[in-house]
């Protein structure tokens, strides 16, 4: 009775024991048609679990097993051996010694690193860390030649730099191909390939174990991570996608945990390296744009500029509060720290094209980045003093403020802050002056300011007097 009782949550078990229930009870014709149409009913319920869920069915239905011959997952190829993609690329992966700086101590230690060939020509990535001391760098190619290297240009922020190798004659160098690292999914296969404790072409792989990660090391924090080792010594070194492409540089390993580490995303590079080419660091650019980041994008609704500031690379060109920005260069953004971390790396007088939506209407804007301004005078352009017409940030003359500076309180006000290309910086002002009078009305504090410019009516010449320590002198604005 056991056994019976252990075998009947079969369905096929429950059917034969329908069956022969329907034969003992032939004497009862009401019975056996009875019976005979259960019979029917399961047979019919276990070929339409069948049709829904392919493949053979467990106890019931409770799971699905594949029938043989089933092709499986669309799409997925299960990896087989990583030998011929790493034949293909470990030619451009470079291991890079440096002799440094002495320290404190008078010593001068040497280090390694990893880094892959950019161009045929002799430029090669690697990270800051791996350089940033260095008063010497030699490059060794996987087939054994050497360069003395030279730093082209390098970024702390984001922990990249750009080398040029010396001496590199006719042959082309084997240069590796970039790829996409936005289109990374969680689950992809990549491969580092590095010198980890000076290894020569180490070779781990793994998956994407996430995106977008932010370890709290700076502004840029938007690393790739991956569960492929990396040691001391792969850093600089390249992440490759099954395609052979670079989607990252590794620069970081976490010293709590196994098999976490991490690579910058290949996407923010190449924004990056004509930054550190022209100018050997990173020179950011400027939007002119303020856009609360307080506010969460909400239902995937594009960001929303919230103010422009004047004479700004935005007013120029034509952006205005209540555009909602849909992507930079092609590339949808969708934050507030994508947009600025795209525009920052973008070198000053790059044209970017920003794609906007102004209520239904969707338009394409071309914006010649500038010069980010210095953080306090952004700052001070948020502020109340901020007389933008002039590109002055001014400040009272409280008793406080004109003590320290040996001057009357309420004497004038005081030039805090002079917003770069503005008629102020172009009128030679400069930060510590005090305007004691506006179109030769007197005024003794910001507001008297806003109401002599307000008095003298818009565009037209501006006439201040500045005082600058015990000279007074009359400056022309034309706003």
């Amino acid at each position: 009775m056991s056994r019976l009782m252990y075998s009947f949550g079969s369905p096929r078990c429950l059917l034969l024991l329908t069956l022969v229930l329907a034969t003992s009870a032939s004497a009862d014709s009401g019975l056996e048609a009875w019976l005979q149409a259960r019979a029917r009913e399961q047979a019919a319920y276990l070929n339409a679990q069948g049709e829904k869920t392919p493949g053979s069915s467990g106890a019931l239905g409770l799971w699905r097993e594949r029938k043989a011959g089933d092709p499986g997952i669309p799409h997925f190829v299960a990896p087989t051996s990583l030998a011929p993609l790493i034949h293909a690329v470990e030619a451009g992966v470079v291991n890079i010694t440096t002799v440094n700086a002495p320290d404190r101590m008078g010593a001068s230690g040497r280090s390694t690193g990893s880094g892959f060939v950019l161009t045929p020509d002799g430029l090669v990535v690697t990270n800051n860390h791996v350089v940033a001391k260095a008063q010497q760098i030699v490059v060794r190619l996987a087939d054994g030649r050497e360069f003395d290297a030279e730093v082209v240009g390098r970024d702390a922020s984001t922990d990249v730099a750009l080398l040029r190798l010396g001496d590199v004659g006719p042959a082309n160098l084997p240069a590796v191909y970039l790829g996409d690292s936005d289109r990374l999914e969680v689950g992809d296969w990549v491969a580092a390939i590095g010198n980890p404790f000076g290894l020569d072409h180490s070779v781990s792989h793994g998956m994407i174990s996430a995106k977008e990660r932010v370890l709290g090391v700076g502004v840029f924090d938007d690393f790739i991570q991956t569960d492929a080792l990396i040691n001391p010594g792969n850093s600089g070194g390249p992440l490759f996608n099954m395609r052979g492409e670079v989607v990252g540089v590794n620069t970081a390993i976490m010293s709590q945990g196994q098999g976490i580490g991490f690579a910058v995303p290949i996407n923010m590079v190449k924004d990056l390296l004509p930054n550190l080419r022209e100018n050997g660091r990173l020179e950011r650019g400027w939007l002119g744009v303020y856009i609360d980041d307080a506010v969460p994008v909400e239902d995937g609704r594009p960001l929303m500029v919230k103010e422009v500031f004047r004479r700004s690379p935005a007013a120029n060109a034509g952006i205005r509060p209540g555009d909602r920005v849909v992507a930079v260069n092609g590339k949808p953004i969708g934050s507030y720290l994508q947009l600025m971390r795209k525009v920052a790396l973008l070198a000053p007088g790059t044209e970017t094209k920003l794609t906007l939506m102004r209520g239904t209407e969707t338009k394409e804007v071309s914006v010649k980045l500038a010069a980010r301004p210095a953080q306090e005078t952004l700052q001070a352009l948020d502020s109340p003093g901020n007389v933008d017409e002039l590109g002055l940030v001014l400040r009272d003359l409280s008793p406080d403020v004109a003590s320290q500076m040996g001057y009357e309180p309420y004497a004038g006000a005081l030039v805090t802050g002079i917003v770069p290309r503005s008629p102020a910086e172009q009128a030679g002002l400069t930060v510590g002056d005090i305007v004691t009078e506006v179109n030769r009305h007197r005024v003794k504090d910001v507001a008297g300011v806003r109401s002599a410019l307000e008095k003298g009516g818009a565009g037209s010449h501006v006439l201040l007097r500045v005082q600058r320590g015990d000279v007074q002198q009359y400056v022309a604005l034309s706003p």
